[in-house]
This record gives structure tokens, C-alpha cells and sequence, in this order.
């Protein structure tokens, strides 16, 4: 017997905070132990109490609280969600129309501004766009085309030498936490575009110092705690939490490029992550023309493989692993030894053109 009658009441934001709880039907099936056909044709979610989409109806995906979900399956009381409407909500596509009064259709052009796409976030596979981002935009003026500091003649490019940007934006962060993209424009006459990223990038870099430095504290908390506004804290925790795994990897990728350097195979260099997809990280490591292959490149996903490109060695980004002629995945681990990745690199019979863990991982789901 439910403890609970009639439908739960829902939501349909994703409130502040509760991100981590967002699950869509694949993740509902999963927990269920359910295909997901047999979820679609079962339709469990239409049962008597069971929770409420957070996701409005005419969402192109459902999407449920998985605290919700998770008590309801096991017969437990399902805890409300909360009532207060906060900047840290987060808006599908859907409701982010609604809140600015636009059709779903202008919504898609409107969430290209550089005022808006810094901060979107995808959550369970769904895009949100936090509400103190469109609360913002939409008082906010839009950037004339033809507008731009007095300084910076039209047509021309940034004033500021890309290598002294960082640095020079961080002066002006030091002084002023609050600081405006517009603050940035008007200070060093950058692009919008510029600016925006820039600033981003900073602020999750500072939010990821202070979690590395104190284990006990939240991101949430360090955005606070370094005086930023709240409309910023998505798109710099976002940032911030991706930074904090490249700290952590870091370290595992300088040793194996440090062995190749031993073996004059790359010339000395420090290794740099990049993000590729959403929150996945990669490096590439371009190698002598001695070795057997053009480049090395690391994927979290999939760990090391050899590339064909010493220009472009990670590639275009498809969501599926590369594969090629030249291209082959080294090693089943996602952080295998420097000394295997050398072995496999120089020994053609080893390694695969797909990756092996995901090989495991279809051979054990069948």
C-alpha cells in the first residue's frame, strides 16, 4: 500500500540545489529495473502517487526528482519539494520561454547571446538555463552591434594582447568580486564574447582552489565566500568542478609525458587538459616523427589512443569514441602505466581500434 495518495506535487523547475537528484527515464528505468521500452510501454509514472515530472508537459523530455522517485519505490513518505522560487532554479527550454514571454522557437536564438549561453547547464541530458541568468537578460539592454567602448575603434580587434588577458582581468577581479562582463568591456575593450568567457573561467579556477584547499567546503560555498554575485555561480561552479578533476589528473598525465620526454619521443613540455564535451576532459601529446604514430591523445572516457593528426589530434567531437585506420586504444584502463602505454604504443599486435573497456562494458550488459 502507498503511503501517499493521488498525484505528489511537483515542480516544474529544478529547484536550487537538487541537480544531483535529476534523473530522466533512462536513469527512472535503470532504478527500476526496467528496459526502457518496457518503461515507455508500462508508463509507470501515470500510477496513483507516483511522483510528479519536474519538467513541464510539453517538455521534449521527462524528467523526475530522484529523492521523489527513490521514496516512493521503497514505500517511504515522498518528501515535498521546495515552494520558493530562487536565481539558482534551473529553466528548460520550456520555461525559460515562458519566463521571458517568448515562444520556445525565439527562445533558441535568444539562449545564443553571450549574456546567456556562459550559463547553461545541461542536467540528466536536458538543457537549463539558471533563472537569475534570465531574470538578468531580461532587464538588462542588449549590446548594440555598433556598440563599443570609446576607446576601441570600430572594426578592430581586442586591445589586449591574449596572453596578458588572463592577468589583466584578474586584476580587475581582485578588485571588485562583483565584477560586470560590460566592467570588463569598458576596462580593456574586449569582445562580449571575450569577457564573459574569460571572467567564467576565472572564478571556477578560484572556486577550485579553495575546494582543493578545505575538503569540507561546498561550491556553493566558496562562490560565497569569495563575494561573487549569485546569477554567476552556475556557469562558475560549473567550471570549477571541471577544473578541480583536471587538477586532479593532471599530475597522472605529466607522468607519462615525462617518461616520453625520457625516450625523446615528445620534446619537454607541460601537459594541459581540455574540455571537450560538457564536463569531459581530454590532452593530446604531439610525438617525434621516430615514433609509430603522429600523436597521443587521453580521453577520460576511454583512456589513451594514437591519433593520425599532430595538428588536430583530439579531433572533432562526435560523443563516439574515433576510429581510423591509424587509431588504436592502448590499454582497457583508463589511467594505465606509463611504461604499458609505451609498450602498446611501439607493439602494433596490441591494443584495439575501439575501446576495450567499453568492449567489457557490452560484452557484461549482454
Amino acid at each position: 500500500m502507498r503511503l501517499m495518495q493521488g498525484k505528489v506535487r511537483g515542480t516544474d523547475v529544478i529547484r536550487a540545489g537538487r541537480e544531483a537528484w535529476v534523473e530522466n527515464s533512462a536513469n527512472l528505468a535503470a532504478a527500476m529495473g526496467l528496459k526502457i521500452g518496457s518503461f515507455r510501454n508500462q508508463r509507470p509514472w501515470e500510477q496513483k502517487g507516483f511522483p510528479a515530472v519536474i519538467s513541464p508537459p510539453e517538455a521534449r523530455a521527462k524528467l523526475w526528482d530522484g529523492e521523489q522517485t527513490a521514496a516512493f519505490l521503497t514505500g517511504r513518505p515522498v518528501p515535498a519539494l521546495p515552494d520558493a522560487d530562487s536565481d539558482e532554479d534551473l529553466l528548460e527550454r520550456t520555461e525559460a520561454a515562458d519566463f521571458l514571454e517568448v515562444s520556445p522557437k525565439t527562445w533558441d536564438t535568444y539562449k545564443k547571446d553571450p549574456r546567456i549561453a556562459p550559463h547553461l547547464v545541461i542536467v540528466a541530458g536536458v538543457e537549463h538555463c539558471p533563472r537569475g541568468v534570465l531574470r538578468a537578460f531580461r532587464t538588462m539592454p542588449a549590446p548594440a552591434a555598433s556598440a563599443r567602448p570609446a576607446h576601441r575603434p570600430r572594426g578592430s580587434g581586442d586591445m589586449v594582447p591574449r596572453d596578458e588577458l588572463p592577468a589583466r582581468v584578474a586584476a580587475l577581479l581582485d578588485a571588485d568580486p562583483g565584477l560586470t562582463i560590460a566592467g570588463v568591456q569598458d576596462a580593456l575593450g574586449i569582445a562580449y564574447a571575450t569577457a564573459a568567457r574569460m571572467l567564467t573561467r576565472l572564478r571556477g579556477e578560484r572556486i577550485a582552489a579553495l575546494l582543493v584547499a578545505d575538503a569540507d567546503l561546498t561550491a556553493q560555498q566558496a562562490a560565497q565566500r569569495l563575494g561573487y554575485p549569485t546569477a554567476v555561480h552556475r556557469a562558475a561552479i560549473a567550471y570549477a568542478r571541471t577544473e578541480v578533476r583536471a587538477r586532479a589528473i593532471r599530475p597522472y598525465l605529466q607522468s607519462v609525458v615525462d617518461v616520453l620526454v625520457a625516450e625523446r619521443l615528445v620534446e619537454p613540455q607541460d601537459i594541459t587538459t581540455v574540455q571537450v564535451r560538457e564536463d569531459v576532459l581530454a590532452a593530446a601529446v604531439v610525438l617525434s616523427s621516430t615514433a609509430p604514430a603522429a600523436a597521443l591523445v587521453w580521453d577520460e572516457r576511454w583512456g589513451w589512443r594514437t591519433a593520425a593528426s599532430r595538428r588536430h589530434p583530439i579531433g572533432r567531437e562526435s560523443g563516439n569514441p574515433p576510429r581510423g585506420e591509424v587509431i588504436r586504444y592502448l590499454s582497457p584502463h583508463q589511467q594505465p602505466t606509463a611504461r604499458e602505454v609505451l609498450d602498446a604504443l611501439f607493439d602494433g599486435r596490441r591494443g584495439s581500434s575501439r575501446p576495450m573497456q567499453r568492449r567489457l562494458e557490452e560484452r557484461l550488459d549482454n
